[in-house]
């Protein structure tokens, strides 16, 4: 087939699900399109070497990409980001057409950020068949108040039309689908395909003299947070549970992030000398980390939106056989507690948190490495890049409705 794809981000941002299924898609023999913007996240600042402007295409066997400009700037606020998503959408309005002209069908990966840019494509490509693959329905990290609330129902509509007018819609987890049945989509065209992780880097390992000194293994039970340190996660959580327990077991925060300060401070006042802050680290290193330690801590806050979230670090603690502490509730707790991969509680609630903490303490290393290969097991039945891509080939194949016929073998 030829196959178009929007997408917001792009590698070289951390955007690894449409950049390893454009890949995966043309290595299958399909000719891919890829229309993305110029990258800038996390930052928000165009990545140093590369230059904004209108005719920026590569290309290689089966796959082209082309840029477009965006706003771009470090500005978080509601306006910010209006300008962000507007101005991609009016320059994929301009480019788009001529681009993507020709194609089979069109997958569009579908944060908030594309929503505008896809609700305005779509009607200028007319009939070409269409997939969104969603990932959120919320503007989740948006302030508070007026501004909030009419820039959520702006983007509410702009995603509503997607899903009405998309001829197949996959979700990224499980009770989106309800959410994107909610808002319009028609329930026989929702289907749920898993994100996966980057499995040349997510793999299981043994651990390092180096990386098992910077963990601080010292026979204590090691609980380890990878990732972002921000509103989202609700680290003071752990970090309250976590002193609880002093002498029992240790919590390593790996990572980052727009809330951690406030974190430190938290740890500092409860004295709490069993967490201890390593700070980024590539992802390159990160297996032999999760190795080193004996959980991987995966929390979200108790909030709507994130109840139909599975947080990536849960993907890649999975595909390295590493077992799992979940301080969440929705989908994250129920991946975890069906996979029999870890031990889960109710989100913002520290003392069971502090109770599961002890339990996982107790539990003896071979009862650990069960629950890690079950969770390994989990995700290449469920989550792999090859069940994944393949089940986004179908959904193309059902969109185009006919017009191809699918390869023999493929599910």
């Amino acid at each position: 087939m030829r196959i178009g794809i929007l997408s917001y981000h792009f590698p070289p941002e951390p955007a690894f699900i449409p950049g390893s299924l454009a890949e995966e898609l043309a290595r299958r023999g399909h000719e891919v399109r890829v229309l993305t913007g110029f990258p800038d996240y996390p930052g928000g600042h165009v990545y140093p070497g590369w230059r904004q402007r209108w005719r920026h295409e590569t290309r290689s066997e089966r796959l082209t990409v082309r840029r477009v400009p965006r706003y771009t700037g470090a500005d978080a606020s509601v306006g910010g980001r209006t300008a962000a998503y507007l101005s991609f959408a009016g320059s994929v309005a301009l480019v788009g057409p001529r681009f993507l002209a020709g194609v089979d069908v069109l997958y569009v990966h579908q944060p908030p950020a594309t929503a505008f840019a896809a609700a305005g494509l779509l009607r200028l490509l007319g009939r070409v068949p269409t997939v969104l693959h969603v990932q959120d329905v919320w503007a989740a990290d948006d302030p508070a108040g007026a501004a909030r609330q009419r820039w959520t129902a702006r983007l509410g509509a702009a995603m509503a039309r997607t899903y009405r007018v998309a001829d197949r819609v996959a979700v990224a987890a499980p009770s989106l689908r309800d959410l994107v049945v909610a808002a319009g989509a028609e329930p026989a065209r929702v289907d749920v395909v898993l994100n996966w992780t980057d499995e040349r880097i997510f793999h299981p390992a043994r651990p390092s003299p180096a990386a098992r000194r910077l963990i601080g293994h010292d026979g204590r039970c090691v609980v380890m947070h990878a990732g972002t340190i921000g509103a989202r996660q609700g680290l003071e959580t752990a970090v309250r549970a976590a002193a609880a327990l002093d002498g029992t077991m240790d919590l390593v925060l790996v990572g980052s992030g727009p809330e951690e300060r406030r974190v430190r401070g938290l740890a500092a006042e409860l004295g709490a000398d069993n967490v201890r802050f390593v700070g980024r680290r590539s992802p390159l290193d990160m297996p032999d980390l999760y190795a080193a330690a004996d959980y991987q801590l995966v929390m979200l806050r108790d909030l709507p939106e994130l109840r139909g979230t599975l947080p990536g670090k849960l993907q890649a603690a999975f595909s390295c056989a590493a077992p799992v502490v979940a301080s969440a509730g929705g989908d994250t707790a129920e991946v975890v507690e069906r996979a029999r991969a870890g031990l889960s509680c109710p989100p913002e609630d520290w003392a069971t948190l502090a109770d599961r903490f002890w339990l996982a303490a107790t539990i003896p290393p071979p009862a650990r490495i069960d629950m890690g290969r079950r969770g390994r097991e989990t995700y290449l039945r469920e989550m792999s890049m090859p069940a994944g891509v393949d089940r986004v080939e179908r959904l193309l194949y059902d969109a185009v409705g006919g017009r191809t016929t699918a390869p023999a073998g493929r599910e």
